[in-house]
């Protein structure tokens, strides 16, 4: 995790890569931060670090305290479940907004799409699969119309990330994911956005199930 000095804005580059390991899992819930080891494996100086932790306290994402110093929180259980629940009623919206406004040529990327996946769920290909489940929900928010809905949805789903993956690890899970990919796709293509909204809303709403699944299986592995 190296930080290139030619950037106008080196404060900017490492709270990036700082949020990013953060959101990605590399940086642990619980995990200390430090000033001096962040400055040496990024190869910057202290002062971009310690701007870089607080910004990130101030979004919730660490925690600064006195003699214990900062300490990763990352995205917590209660955030998640929040996080699904916002994108269960924001989803649903973005799929009936594209069941209306998507051209043919998106139409017929997103078909392409989920075909592509069908042919992976037979290569048993996970990291594909979970690849190919990102860009579906991104072409569905951009063909949406919406620069709004498309940047929250985005954001939320980066916060994410990590955890979507893990909800995708329950048996089963990946092959249900593209039936529902492939149920929404064509309401999508029948231009009813009225069940794209209503399929979409629920792909969500299992998902969520699976992660709670998945986390509480990790929990008790760890136990």
């Amino acid at each position: 995790m190296i930080v290139s000095k030619d950037t106008s804005s080196l404060e900017e580059r490492v709270y990036g890569e700082l949020e990013e390991a953060i959101l990605s899992g590399e940086l642990k819930s619980g995990e200390a931060l430090t000033e001096l080891s962040l400055s040496e494996k990024l190869g910057v100086s202290r002062t971009p670090v310690r701007s870089a932790i607080h910004r990130l306290a101030e979004e919730g994402l660490v925690s600064i305290t006195p003699n214990r110093g900062a300490v990763v929180i990352g995205v917590t259980e209660h955030d998640l479940i929040d996080i699904y629940k916002i994108r269960i009623r924001l989803e649903g919206l973005a799929a009936a907004m594209a069941a209306e406004k998507m051209t043919d040529d998106e139409k017929k990327s997103l078909s392409e799409s989920v075909e592509l996946a069908e042919f992976y769920i037979k290569k048993n290909d996970a990291e594909k699969l979970k690849e190919l489940d990102t860009s579906f929900h991104a072409a569905i928010y951009r063909a949406s119309g919406s620069r709004i809905l498309c940047k929250i949805l985005s954001e939320l789903h980066r916060n994410i990330k990590a955890y979507r993956k893990l909800s995708l690890t329950v048996p089963g899970r990946l092959e249900k994911s593209v039936e529902e990919h492939r149920e929404i796709t064509d309401a999508i293509l029948r231009s009813d956005a009225t069940e794209a909204d209503k399929l979409t809303s629920l792909h969500v709403e299992r998902a969520l199930a699976n992660l709670l699944i998945a986390t509480n299986a990790d929990d008790k592995e760890e136990n």
